[in-house]
């Protein structure tokens, strides 16, 4: 028996049983001594009443003769008698002692289920809650002695089990913290361990947890420089920020990383955290928004300098003669249009870039909208004698802006006419599914190679830059057009092998979501 109430039970069972065993034995050997002695005296007073009632009778009794009659009363010849007795004794001294044993033990029983039992209980469940089962409750009784120890037992259950849900709630928030915070975070303990990782951890760097965690992070296959970085961090003790370049699956990643020691109580030194963010694309930002200075201060400065240096050679003269005048002059005039080409195309772009920007959505036909752009684009796919080939469904209607949707097709057939050579075809098709209206437009061009397209749609990104200048492009074309298809929640693919042309895809939505 392992609890309480047992273990008492047996011990006093033992202890009983060992007093009423003594107790037994003592009785047993005092009792036939007590019980002969009895006897003697009792012949001794009998032989002393018939020595009185002879000597009343006249008769004389000496000392031999009583000592003879006291030995005939006290002696059995037989022992019979006297072995009876004993037999008896033994009988209800066993029976005695028995029942008294008996009721001993269970009035133990009683005594120690009343006291002893609670204790258990109270045991059972303090063993309970070192397991962490915070739900265990002990049994109360306010008739029992122990009524306060399990109360007390019970209070601390209850705060033992608020305590594991706050800490249940608060890990959980910070596993959700961690996890969604947008930077990878890594901790490495004081011996160099990977200790705890987040998900866009292992996803920058394509590992999975159960690969990195409690590895040294020596061994995981971490970039060098940033291995670099963690080491000293660990030597200095002390936060650091550092821009760093790795080359992550092939990929060029700009990275801000931040390292800090992880000190606990007492000042004890835990290890160090490591938050990388990901500022990829804000270098990619800058560095456009530096290649679009140069590209404007580029673009306004060569038809300005034109403007100027056929102005000035004018005034110095040159405006006699009439054959040069007249070639100044429209040269003067084509740059003009071009500045004003370039200047509209800026406020265009800077009106649509703009917070707010909304189209105007109705019902519009597609087809008209591709039929009066390429009777807009006419002239100029007549001046180098190429030909529109169309392959039009005339009843396919999206929500949209037709002058926006005009504005796209005349974008891209204008890209299509520039790229192009004389006397090649451009192919537009219209078609639709259960959500869009799809347009495709086709040239057989230059082409480009696969990885120009991600760059296309960047303003003033030329694939051919002397080519492109010299056909009057302004280099925003396509930057207005993925806009404004954008405005329309459509989507644009691009195809192009160099050499054999260029498609464009466009998916306008039927019905636009309010």
């Amino acid at each position: 028996m392992k609890s309480l109430q047992g273990k008492l039970i047996l011990a006093f069972t033992l202890l009983m049983g060992s007093i009423f065993a003594g107790l037994g034995i003592v009785l047993s050997q005092l009792f036939p001594v007590y019980v002969e002695q009895s006897v003697k005296s009792n012949a001794i007073e009998k032989a002393g009443e018939i020595s009185f009632i002879v000597e009343q009778s006249n008769i004389t009794v000496n000392d031999a003769l009583k000592e003879e009659i006291t030995l005939v009363l006290s002696s059995d010849p037989n022992g019979s008698d006297f072995y009876d007795i004993r037999k008896k004794l033994w009988q209800v001294l066993l029976i005695v002692l028995l029942g008294a044993f008996i009721i001993t033990i269970m009035l133990s029983y009683r005594l120690t289920k009343r006291h002893a039992q609670p204790i258990d209980n109270v045991t059972e469940v303090a063993i309970e809650l070192a397991k962490g089962n915070y739900r265990a409750r002990a049994y109360e009784d306010d008739l029992l002695s122990t009524a306060q120890l399990s109360t007390s037992i019970n209070i601390l259950a209850r705060n033992l089990q608020e305590l594991f849900k706050v800490r249940e709630m608060e890990k959980e928030r910070l596993n959700t913290l961690i996890e969604n915070m947008g930077s990878a975070l890594m901790m490495i303990d004081r011996d160099g361990q990977i200790s705890i990782v987040n998900k866009p951890f292992v996803d920058q760097f394509d590992f999975s947890a159960h690969d990195v965690q409690d590895e040294l992070f020596k061994s995981v296959g971490l970039p060098e420089e940033l291995e670099k970085f963690i080491d000293y961090v660990f030597l200095m003790e002390a936060s650091s920020r550092k821009q760093m370049t790795l080359v992550i699956q092939q990929d060029i990643k700009h990275m801000e990383v931040y390292g800090a020691p992880v000190i606990g109580e007492h000042g004890r030194w835990l290890g160090v955290v490591i938050v990388m963010h990901d500022i990829s694309d804000l270098v990619r930002l800058e560095q456009i928004r530096k290649d679009f200075v140069a590209n404007v201060s580029h673009e306004l400065r060569t038809p300005i300098t034109s403007i100027k240096g056929f102005s000035e050679t004018l005034l110095d003269g040159a405006m006699k003669d009439e054959k040069t005048l007249l070639t100044f002059l429209e040269i003067i005039y084509k740059e003009s249009n071009r500045l004003q080409m370039l200047i509209q195309d800026l406020l265009e772009l800077s009106k649509i870039e703009q917070h707010g920007f909304s189209v105007d959505l109705v019902k519009t036909n597609l087809q008209e909208v591709m039929m009066r752009a390429a009777e807009m684009m006419s002239p100029r796919i007549d001046e180098k004698d190429m030909t529109f080939v169309t392959n039009m469904k005339s009843d396919v209607v999206v929500n949209g802006d037709m002058n926006r949707l005009i504005q796209v097709v005349m974008n891209l057939l204008a890209n299509a006419i520039t790229y192009s050579a004389e006397k090649t075809s451009v192919y537009l098709s219209l078609h639709e599914s259960e959500t869009h209206g799809i347009i495709i437009i086709r040239d057989e061009g230059i082409g480009m190679d696969k990885k120009e397209i991600p760059r296309i749609f960047e303003r003033f990104y030329r694939i051919d830059r002397a080519r492109s200048r010299n056909s009057g492009g302004t280099g925003l074309g396509l930057a207005i057009v993925k806009h404004l298809i954008e405005a329309h929640n459509g989507r644009i693919f691009v195809e192009s092998e160099p050499g054999k042309g260029t498609q464009f895809k466009i998916l306008i939505p039927k019905n636009q979501a309010t």
